[in-house]
């Protein structure tokens, strides 16, 4: 078994699901951890440049834009009643305010998730990963 931090491929019986997901959430190869799993800002590679790992068959589709509505929703709907009912902005500043921070934790979060859904599918041996006459 390999470390985070190593440029080592896991055997293909070994797809622990944790380190595979800390992979996928920093955009790493879920398999050998140091190759860049993402070609731009949310554009899959078809292949890890380190490890050769194949990873076009992931099917992520919505699923990463679903999980950050859910928790972008769930995180700040309770800031934006706290901030209402203890301070009374004006009306133009909160929408400003919570604007700004609503699309900056998007952003923040959108290629983090398609990382990590990406690397749950690949742990998991999900639509043709781990199909290989090898694996």
């Amino acid at each position: 078994m390999t470390t985070l931090d190593t440029a080592q491929p896991l055997a293909a019986e070994d797809r622990p699901l944790k380190p595979a997901l800390l992979r996928g959430w920093r955009r790493r190869c879920p398999n050998c951890g140091a190759g860049p799993m993402l070609r731009g800002y949310l554009k899959v590679r078809d292949t890890c440049p380190v490890c050769g790992e194949e990873l076009h068959h992931h099917r992520a589709d919505d699923g990463p834009a679903y999980l950050t509505i859910l928790i972008v929703g769930h995180l700040l709907a309770p800031i934006l009643l706290f901030t209402f009912t203890k301070f009374r902005p004006e009306p133009l500043v909160m929408a400003v305010g919570f604007t700004i921070g609503t699309v900056a934790l998007s952003l923040y979060l959108l290629p983090r998730l398609k990382g990590a859904m990406v690397a749950l599918q690949w742990a998991n041996r999900m639509h043709g990963f781990g199909t290989r006459p090898n694996d």
